[in-house]
């Protein structure tokens, strides 16, 4: 038990050795493909898979294409056009005399018509109404809005020619429509041409009033607001600002600086030896303390030959006492006169510095007014300048629409005039047919790509081979007939015949085995799974694969039909096989093998059953030996963990050459965790176009999170890029 359950320290040898050598250049040659158009062969591949998806998109597209383009009425379409400016020599010579310069070098003139104008006027309702009325009398059905609803006015480029359309699916009407249309625009020339001239002149001059009176409006409150500002010029004001500001802040340092000395001056006459120094420079104080010093000196004299009692002593004394009140008076009146010198000072300079700060105040106040000032003042000239603007325009318009008066007026004139169409415009079938039908391939596309975007399934070997970690071992390709008698008959004949005895019974049996079918059918089936097994046996350069469990992600991936045929292969390759059913959920090994199911592994965990009783050969391949599942148990996974299913497990690991286990998918399921660790690996398989990848990469991390061999995994039922080497 514990030698054979070794392998899983050779996995990442096994795996490097499988990537280099085995799958390149032996088992899927199909793979091989130019790494610059793997992109368009993905596109290919796509299209493939969704080819009905793009065709019924496609054809229900090109059906309602089909059908509108059938359903839609043939409409018809006319159209006359009019010269509605002068080209002749005097007209020219006339706007140029009257200062009026052409930016088109082509007509040497520059337009004086306003063509969106014009055409909005064409279209408006008094002179619509005027041409409805008369064409009722034909078509009484007729309204406003119908008819300028169909009519297209427009200017033919920068030329003066102005074109009329008109559709609807009466040919006769058109021609009606657009000769009375014609008639009544020539005559709306010929009519509207100069009072529209005279109109525009007389508005030009009653607006050039208004606009005099603004410009002298304009004028009188900038001179106002100069004198009552004094405002001359923005940067002459602020620099005048500045000065001042910049002498104000000076003088203002200066006497923050004196005020410091003098606060300074009073704090000391407050302190003693402020006041000690003061009285030093009192004369009167002075005198006095000199008698004061001399009294002093004359009792300590005195005291000395004479009792404290002596008349002398005590005349001394009672002089001393009445000199020490003077001292003090005139020490107080002193202080009091230098302490009312350094207030009133000190006071002088904060008032002076209180000016100062309200005259920065006030300039602060221009200051921040100035930008103000500048703005209103700014606001003056632009409207002044504005004004005198417009002055100037309705000038030049004055002068230009009195030239254009006295210029000889002509009619608008009718150089294409309407014709009844005989060809329909509308509906163009060949180009909705080709519209139709690149939109509908593009829209099937479109939804081909994005069905595919949903999709979470595997497509190709490619994309699967790029997205899992896992080794590739085999890709098995879809076969229809995979479940019935015939197919099973055929592969049977190529299972069942003898290996010679000269061959040993591992791998290299394998050149032997494919000779002896007499048709390709299953042919591509049973060559990838002699590819899938030579792989597996590969997979250890030590020692040979011996027990596997082969187990999926998902349910109906086809691991039982995998597992199944896998074993014949080997069988047929001369090995001692013993399939295993251990799904013991939903048994399929005894379908696949068509045996009864009446007892098997289940009854081998459960009851003391021999071995060799439940073991049962197969049908159709005597070296296969088949355990089926038996009864289904109501605890599967506690039959499994069982002591007695490790002890079995060895016994068939001694007994045959290959053990192969069928176990529920992965995901969901502690089955297959339960048995992998004590075979040689797990082999997952995916069923391409079925196998979601999320639940696969789900199934996989927990393998490798349960520290559990998996040997490799094997794609099933691919439908495309399967030949190759197969062929041949």
């Amino acid at each position: 038990m514990n030698n054979h359950s070794s392998q899983p320290s050779n996995s990442s040898h096994n795996q490097n050795f499988l990537s280099q050598q085995i799958i390149p250049t032996q088992s899927f040659p199909w793979l091989e493909e130019q790494s610059d158009n793997w992109n368009l062969r993905d596109f290919v591949s796509l299209l493939r898979r969704r080819a009905l998806v793009v065709v019924g998109v496609a054809t229900i597209v090109m059906a309602y294409v089909i059908y509108s383009t059938s359903k839609q009425e043939p409409v018809y379409e006319s159209s006359f056009r009019l010269l509605v400016e002068p080209l002749n020599i005097d007209s020219r010579q006339l706007v140029l005399n009257s200062g009026q310069a052409s930016p088109n070098s082509n007509s040497g003139i520059q337009s004086s018509l306003d063509y969106d104008s014009q055409i909005q006027v064409l279209k408006s309702p008094g002179l619509m109404t005027r041409i409805v009325r008369q064409l009722q009398g034909f078509y009484p059905d007729i309204s406003y809005d119908a008819l300028v609803n169909s009519l297209v006015i427009t200017r033919l480029g920068e030329t003066k020619i102005i074109e009329v359309r008109y559709r609807s699916d009466d040919p006769k009407k058109i021609k009606l429509v657009l000769d009375q249309v014609a008639s009544t625009y020539l005559k709306y020339s010929l009519d509207q041409r100069q009072t529209s001239l005279r109109q525009g002149l007389n508005f030009v001059e009653k607006q050039l009033k208004n606009v005099q009176e603004r410009v002298d409006h304009l004028q009188k409150e900038q001179q106002i607001f100069q004198q009552k500002y004094n405002f001359v010029d923005p940067n002459t004001q602020a620099n005048l600002i500045i000065t001042q500001s910049t002498a104000l802040s000076e003088q203002r340092q200066t006497i923050d600086q004196q005020l410091a000395t003098s606060r300074a001056n009073l704090a000391r006459l407050k302190a003693e030896e402020g006041e000690l120094t003061a009285l030093i420079n009192a004369p009167l104080y002075q005198q006095l303390l000199g008698q004061l010093r001399q009294l002093e000196v004359q009792i300590a004299g005195e005291s000395t030959r004479l009792h404290e009692e002596n008349p002398t002593i005590q005349a001394l004394k009672n002089k001393r006492e009445s000199l020490l009140p003077l001292l003090r008076q005139e020490a107080q009146r002193f202080m009091g006169t230098k302490f009312a010198e350094a207030m009133t000072q000190v006071q002088t300079l904060e008032v002076q510095s209180q000016e100062l700060a309200k005259a920065e105040q006030r300039l602060e106040v221009k200051r921040k007014q100035l930008p103000i000032l500048i703005r209103q003042y700014t606001e003056l000239q632009r409207k002044l300048q504005v004004a005198a603007d417009s002055l100037n325009r309705f000038l030049n318009t004055r002068e230009t629409l009195q030239v254009q008066v006295a210029q000889a007026e002509l009619p608008w004139q009718l150089i294409q005039p309407p014709a009844q169409p005989e060809i329909p415009v509308s509906p163009d079938v060949r180009r909705n047919l080709i519209a139709g039908f690149i939109a509908s391939l593009i829209l099937g596309v479109g939804v081909a790509l994005l069905l595919e975007k949903v999709d979470n399934t595997y497509h190709s070997v490619h994309l699967l081979k790029k997205q899992i970690k896992e080794p590739l071992l085999g890709v098995l390709p879809f076969e229809n007939q995979l479940q019935s008698s015939q197919f099973y008959t055929s592969v049977q004949r190529i299972f069942t015949g003898s290996v010679p005895d000269s061959l040993p019974r591992n791998i290299l049996g394998s050149i032997a085995i494919g000779d002896r079918t007499s048709s390709n059918y299953g042919s591509k089936f049973v060559e990838a799974l002699r590819v899938l097994y030579t792989n597996i046996q590969l997979l250890s350069s030590d020692r040979p694969i011996r027990s596997i469990v082969i187990s999926s992600a998902m349910s109906g991936d086809g691991k039982s039909t995998v597992a199944f045929h896998l074993a014949q292969i080997a069988c047929a390759m001369g090995q001692r096989v013993l399939l295993v059913d251990a799904d013991l959920r939903q048994p399929m090994v005894h379908d696949l093998s068509n045996l009864k199911n009446n007892w098997g592994l289940s009854n081998l965990i459960t009851t003391n059953l021999p071995v060799t009783e439940a073991i049962r050969e197969a049908p159709f391949m005597n070296q296969l030996s088949v355990l089926t599942a038996g009864p289904i148990p109501p605890d599967p996974t506690k039959l499994l963990s069982s002591e007695k299913m490790k002890r079995m497990i060895e016994e068939f690991y001694n007994n045959y050459d290959l053990v192969i286990y069928d176990t529920p998918p992965v995901v969901g399921l502690a089955d297959a965790s339960l048995l992998a660790p004590h075979t040689d690996g797990i082999l997952i398989v995916v069923r391409m176009d079925k196998t979601n990848s999320s639940v696969l990469k789900q199934a996989l991390d927990s393998l490798r999170m349960a520290r559990i061999n998996v040997l490799g995994v094997v794609g099933n039922a691919q439908r495309s890029n399967f030949g190759g080497n197969y062929d041949y």
